[in-house]
């Protein structure tokens, strides 16, 4: 079926989904989870254990799981996290369409998620189509002033290539650069991932899979959120 929203925002259920009076439960369920990935019990197995316990929603399922890390996880993840300001570097690699995507979610209006590792996540996701909405040059503008202003020479994004319309978007990124006279790159690639895992320079993602291989890495959209009042934040940690 085509993609054919303007916006990243809230599903229709997450506004019950994740009220108030909700929260408490959720992050007992986080906290279950998380005991449970600590002791190498099966990703998807202790999600439904825990999913089932808690009568949880499958969006609700979703966000426990982006939140919940062993303890394990979280030290060795944090170890090797960074801010911008504090960091060495000058260049910035970004994880293109995962950065890009939780941002947009967040100046619309959508869940974003700060979790144990030390990173924000949203409930969005690309599936193999990503789609222009109407965050999209919003959220590259704050990106940019914000690299800018902690004092990052350069930018150097990676997109998947398998993903409909990175051509498109690319051409939006370096398009917004040079608007703005920002030093940009943008590389489509056919899978980001290991590059960033490998990778010693300073990164910015949230993917749990690179988060565990990777050298330096920065929480971007924690360090844009303070200029984005209109987010949506749900602490379940």
């Amino acid at each position: 079926m085509p993609d054919h929203r303007r916006h990243r925002g809230p599903a229709p259920e997450d506004a019950r989904a994740f009220r108030a009076e909700k929260l408490p439960e959720l992050r007992a369920a986080v906290s279950d989870l998380s005991w449970l990935l600590g002791r190498d019990y099966p990703d998807t197995a202790s999600l439904e254990l825990v999913g089932n316990r808690y009568r949880l929603t499958k969006r609700q399922r979703q966000a426990v799981s982006s939140v919940a890390a062993a303890e394990e996880t979280v030290r060795a993840r944090s170890s090797r996290r960074c801010t911008i300001q504090a960091s060495s570097f000058s260049r910035l690699t970004i994880d293109g369409h995962n950065i890009l995507t939780t941002l947009e979610a967040a100046l619309s209006g959508g869940v974003v998620l700060p979790t144990r590792d030390g990173t924000h996540r949203d409930l969005a996701s690309v599936h193999g189509t990503y789609r222009q909405v109407s965050e999209t040059v919003p959220a590259l503008e704050l990106l940019g002033q914000h690299t800018k202003a902690a004092g990052l020479e350069r930018c150097d994004w990676l997109l998947d290539r398998p993903v409909s319309n990175s051509g498109r978007l690319k051409e939006t990124i370096l398009r917004v650069a040079s608007e703005n006279g920002w030093t940009w790159t943008v590389e489509l690639v056919q899978d980001p991932d290991p590059i960033l895992a490998a990778s010693q320079k300073l990164i910015a993602t949230a993917d749990r899979v690179i988060l565990d291989r990777c050298g330096p890495w920065v929480d971007l959209i924690g360090e844009v959120l303070p200029d984005i009042p209109e987010a949506w934040i749900v602490d379940l940690r």
